[in-house]
């Protein structure tokens, strides 16, 4: 199994701003969207059961050997994916202590993040908004690159059917998990 340490983020990433796209975000409910997961089900986003869900998303995971997109280190909040996914990977125990479920999103197609869930042991699923469903329903911040449309990192904690709290922007994503549990113990169920 691979370590968050096995993907180190580069020195002098730039950090990203609060720009406000996410701050309609907290008491919304949650659209009827379902979307595909890596364990080849479908997710009803309106119909989560867990007393927290956790989703984090991401803009684009890399494969090995394959580059990233030119300037790729250079827009504020799009390195690190990997990492953060690692992170949730590693602290999956204690977000299950803290009875919260965890998804991981991207706009990648299931058959793409299947090929990283697999590699990096996923405890979880993964789900693919590759059709901008949730992004559109939710307003969610997005950027474009090299010809791609992708999500803006940022955290969702879903509780009753609605959102509950956004951390955004996530930066470093690999703290992600940690920031994630720091909130969920200042605001127990």
């Amino acid at each position: 199994m691979s370590k968050p340490s096995d993907f180190p983020l580069p020195t002098g990433l730039p950090r990203p701003v609060d720009d406000g796209a996410c701050r309609h975000l907290p008491g919304t409910p949650m659209p009827h969207v379902v979307l595909p997961s890596t364990a080849g089900r479908a997710v009803d986003l309106a119909a989560l059961t867990a007393p927290r869900t956790v989703i984090y998303c991401y803009p684009m995971t890399g494969v090995p050997g394959k580059p990233l997109p030119e300037g790729w280190d250079m827009i504020p909040g799009a390195r690190g994916c990997t990492p953060q996914t690692c992170s949730f990977r590693d602290h999956h125990g204690e977000l299950k202590a803290l009875k919260a479920e965890v998804f991981g999103l991207s706009t990648q197609t299931t058959e793409y993040q299947r090929e990283m869930a697999d590699r990096l042991n996923l405890p979880f699923e993964v789900l693919s908004d590759a059709e901008f469903k949730l992004c559109t329903a939710l307003r969610l911040p997005t950027f474009d690159v090299d010809g791609m449309h992708l999500i803006k990192r940022l955290t969702l904690i879903v509780r009753g059917g609605a959102v509950e709290h956004v951390l955004y922007p996530v930066f470093p994503p690999d703290e992600s998990a940690a920031q994630t549990i720091e909130w969920l113990h200042a605001n127990p169920l």
